[in-house]
């Protein structure tokens, strides 16, 4: 797009916010006569700080932090405790080392935040069952989610009914592992859930069902654009090649 175009489309989009948004009608002066100048300070008075607002615009921000310093909030999160050594500072930091995935280091800060006074919460045991699923302790992670009952909503169950499923075949339980994966597959978001379930299947030698279920990742990664493919592109090449070999 030839640069004055941009200008022009930023210039119109300007004026249109000061009228839809009751702004001071100064604005549109500025924003006639003196067009980029305007428009950069309309931006950055009358527009970012309100956006900061917006939950998606809140979500990206925190995105691009996170890529820029993706130990900002772990720094945050030590200096909170090393002020005061609470449940809620352990658990953030707790919280910012499995982000990170950094499960070997966040287990022992959740082993003692289960032993403080308000510590140990469903949510809490929880954490801690994932942490020793991820440093290979499944026995001690089944255990956790056994004492942390059922979470309240179904996205928190469906959630730890798929860290049940892998902990279940990590056991060597494969065919209830396979149960759950076959409940919680139309639910849960993202295809993880079903990557597994097909590589579950496989080593069951049930390939047909695992065909059928690849094919259905295959049908909706075709939804999804280049981006939202790239934030999990191992997962679905994986499923690709996998797929390509069950047909051949």
């Amino acid at each position: 797009m030839p640069i004055y175009l941009l200008i022009l489309a930023i210039q119109i989009a300007c004026i249109v916010h000061v009228i839809r948004n009751g702004r001071n009608q100064l604005w549109l002066l500025a924003l006639f006569f003196l067009p980029v100048a305007s428009a950069i300070a309309y931006l950055l008075v009358e527009v970012l700080p309100g956006a900061r607002g917006n939950r998606h615009v809140r979500l990206a921000e925190s995105k691009v932090r996170n890529a820029i310093d993706p130990e900002r909030e772990l720094r945050s999160a030590r200096d909170a405790l090393d002020l005061a050594d609470t449940v809620a500072n352990r658990e953030r930091l707790a919280d910012a080392l499995m982000a990170l995935g950094r499960h070997a280091e966040a287990l022992p800060v959740l082993c003692q935040l289960a032993a403080m006074p308000g510590g140990g919460i469903p949510t809490q045991r929880r954490k801690l069952a994932r942490a020793l699923y991820e440093t290979n302790e499944p026995a001690g992670a089944l255990t956790e989610l056994d004492a942390a009952g059922d979470p309240s909503t179904q996205a928190d169950r469906d959630r730890v009914m798929l860290l049940r499923a892998r902990i279940l075949e990590d056991l060597g339980k494969r065919e209830a592992a396979a149960a759950i994966y076959a409940d919680i597959v139309t639910r849960l978001p993202g295809e993880e859930a079903r990557c597994r379930y097909a590589a579950l299947l496989i080593a069951l030698g049930w390939r047909g069902e695992a065909l059928t279920v690849l094919e259905e990742v295959e049908r909706r990664a075709k939804r999804l654009d280049r981006t939202q493919r790239a934030a999990e592109a191992e997962m679905y090449r994986w499923a690709a090649d996998t797929l390509a070999e069950l047909r051949g």
